[in-house]
């Protein structure tokens, strides 16, 4: 988009179909390239234009809702397969819910940038193995490798849906941070769609209720399952087109939680001591534990990515870094049962995965930790940061593609 609108700045009619095709990418590449094409009057007149354009909400296009409509169709099929086909939910739904939603986010971003089918073969070819895979695996009791290929894969294609988002750029440390930070607002815009669904649905079923007839079993049935995993999809087309719509919603909720967590941890990790609790012996325990720490990793991420984007006070930099550290003793409690419970009962498919995937938290979270401190230090800047806390997703794609199609075979699928 850069290039374009350089080489064709003394084109105002070009420059005019330019922007109505992507008004929100040719608005972000435009005040990237200005400084460079500022003496050009047609520039001076565009800048000037996209500097006092209202903030109104933008729709898109008519394609745009027609994909939409088109993708959430096959959605709505897909949900409705099990019923139509005689299939089994605890088969189906466990095995294919990541290749449902997901996929139809990743066809409209590569709708959007034009992508070639070159550059998206790669993923489309790992989205269909991985389709064949796990649907192929063993009728019966899920196995604990069954299971973990369920909860692996959805992260697997959700790093194929961030190279499609990227342009096939995932390697570009701009792009996994704007993946990243794309989400904050994603969660923002989803949340409030499902609130107006969830005041529409009570509405409906309430009225109908008023006049004696029962609706409920048929509307979430049909209606709410058809429709529900295509919520993603039509907020994703919403933050695209409007990305100022919730910007300013998500360093707000990073700047209220991140020392909230910071010092909920701390009362937390002191509690847990108190108690006398044993992640060692207590699975259930362990199991919570690497909850928290999931959830921690996510708000520490999300804030650093939010913390870039709108600038890091003093006090909420301290706060990234507090939560970093304790961070980093969660994971070393829940790593050291890991390897105790790995010693003392055997290797499990379960307690394999579980110490792959703390061993990777962990040295992401030692590498985005340096980077913090040397910020403090002044040899480092917040981007430093985003650099140490994207790079690691290369490796998180190819450890959930390890447990998803390694470990069945590895342990004979039980």
């Amino acid at each position: 988009m850069e290039n374009l609108i350089k080489d064709n700045v003394g084109q105002p009619a070009y420059l005019e179909n330019l922007y109505r095709s992507n008004p929100v990418a040719f608005s972000d590449a435009f005040r990237r390239v200005y400084p460079e094409i500022q003496t050009e009057l047609t520039a001076q007149i565009w800048h000037e234009r996209l500097r006092n354009t209202p903030n109104e909400i933008t729709w898109g296009t008519s394609k745009d809702w027609i994909f939409v409509a088109i993708s959430a169709l096959i959605v709505a099929f897909l949900m409705q397969m099990p019923d139509l086909f005689s299939i089994s939910h605890d088969f189906y739904f466990p095995r294919n819910m990541a290749f449902i939603a997901m996929p139809g986010i990743a066809a409209f971003f590569a709708f959007k940038q034009d992508l070639s089918l070159k550059s998206i073969l790669p993923p489309l070819g790992i989205l269909l193995f991985s389709v064949v895979f796990i649907n192929l695996l063993p009728v019966g009791p899920i196995s604990d490798t069954q299971l973990l290929s369920c909860i692996h894969l959805p992260i697997l294609i959700w790093l194929l849906v961030g190279y499609i988002y990227s342009g096939a750029q995932l390697s570009l440390t701009e792009k996994r941070i704007n993946f990243l930070r794309f989400h904050g607002d994603l969660l923002v815009m989803s949340a409030v769609i499902l609130l107006a669904g969830g005041l529409f649905t009570a509405l409906t079923i309430n009225l109908f209720g008023l006049i004696g007839i029962n609706i409920e079993d048929f509307y979430f049935r049909y209606l709410v399952l058809s429709l529900l995993p295509s919520v993603p999809l039509i907020a994703s087309v919403l933050v695209i087109q409007n990305p100022t719509l919730v910007s300013k919603i998500s360093p707000v909720i990073a700047r209220i939680f991140t020392p909230l967590v910071a010092v909920m941890l701390v009362i937390f990790l002191g509690a847990f001591i108190y108690a006398g609790k044993d992640p060692y012996n207590d699975r259930a325990f362990l199991l919570v534990f690497n909850g928290i720490l999931i959830a921690v990793m996510a708000l520490l991420l999300f804030s650093v990515s939010e913390s870039i984007k709108e600038g890091a006070t003093k006090i909420h930099r301290i706060s990234l870094v507090a939560l970093a550290i304790l961070a980093i003793v969660d994971n070393g409690i829940a790593l050291s049962a890991i390897v105790f419970r790995l010693l003392e009962l055997g290797i499990t498919p379960n307690r394999l995965a579980v110490l792959g995937s703390n061993v990777l938290v962990l040295w992401n979270l030692i590498w985005v930790t340096r980077a913090l401190f040397g910020m403090f230090s002044g040899q480092n800047k917040l981007t430093d940061v985003e650099s140490n806390m994207t790079r690691f997703l290369p490796y998180y794609a190819l450890w959930a593609a390890i447990v998803s199609f390694v470990f069945p075979l590895v342990f004979s699928f039980h």
